[in-house]
């Protein structure tokens, strides 16, 4: 075999799914899904869940920390903390950012330099709290919306992605339900939501130095249990899930999932869209 050969041989062992995350609007049929892959390149797509219609927004080459932004309860608005490594930029290598979705654009831009804190959630309509940790410094803003000076998480999770994530899980429906060291530098975190039909979608989420390959340093599992049959399902290549109406979606090897539920279990598996074979390209908002 040649040494050419080999080359792409190795490079096919590392190659890993696109790595997915998705935030859904409350009141609107809208979800924004980040997709990361390769590591240093990230897009966004508008997700319209009533017809199943996926729109790109923009493509980034950098990184964005899906568990450190939101969602407008309308879809309007994404809020989100990114990184690019250019220290001595403008945006000085690291920054958090609101946009109109599903676009990456900023309205408000706040700079970061450093990837402690970042991000934020929006705690109302046109409102929304800005997770300042060590403190940001404002380069634009909007008129659009206002900053929530007085909203503060009602538990503290550190100054890294737990610190919006998990405020967000408990906001849109989540029950924490327990916490513990599983080792020197790892966590687990659980949490549980009620489904229909006597169904509960718990999530593990992990945090851990030397994550498994293809993995950051979060990183969510999911089990699927029934209250009254005492069933349970596990689906560790789930890495982002959530109820959908009368439906369940999921993320999984790239690609996004739905079925229905029934006291039986999931019924009607079918894949959404495959966001593997996506490939960066410049792309200008529209505003």
């Amino acid at each position: 075999m040649s040494v050419e050969s080999v080359r792409k041989s190795n490079d096919s062992m590392l190659r890993f799914p696109a790595r997915l995350h998705v935030l859904l609007a409350r009141d609107a049929p809208i979800g924004l899904v980040i997709r990361r892959g390769p590591s240093k390149q990230v897009c966004t797509m508008l997700w319209n869940r009533k017809e199943d219609a996926f729109e790109l927004g923009q493509w980034l080459k950098g990184r964005i920390y899906e568990r450190r932004c939101d969602l407008t309860v309308d879809g309007r608005y994404f809020i989100y903390f990114a990184m690019n490594g250019r220290w001595e930029s403008e945006v000085k290598g690291s920054w958090t950012a609101i946009s109109r979705a599903p676009y990456l654009k900023a309205i408000a831009l706040f700079l970061k330099g450093d990837c402690w804190n970042g991000g934020g959630l929006f705690t109302g309509k046109h409102f929304y709290w800005l997770n300042d940790g060590c403190g940001h410094e404002e380069l634009t803003t909007t008129k659009e919306l206002v900053r929530d000076e007085t909203f503060r998480p009602v538990e503290y999770y550190g100054g890294e992605c737990p610190g919006v994530y998990y405020p967000r899980l408990l906001r849109d429906g989540w029950e924490l339900v327990r916490s513990e060291k599983t080792g020197k530098w790892s966590d687990l975190t659980v949490f549980e939501k009620p489904l229909i039909k006597g169904w509960i979608l718990r999530k593990l989420a992990h945090g851990e130095v030397g994550a498994p390959p293809g993995k950051g340093c979060y990183w969510d599992e999911h089990e699927l249990l029934h209250t009254i049959s005492g069933k349970r399902f596990s689906f560790p290549a789930w890495e982002w899930a959530d109820i959908d109406g009368k439906r369940l979606v999921w993320a999984s090897d790239g690609k996004l999932y739905a079925a229905r539920l029934t006291v039986a279990g999931l019924i009607n598996e079918h894949e959404l869209y495959d966001f593997n074979d996506m490939k960066f390209e410049p792309i200008k908002a529209p505003y």
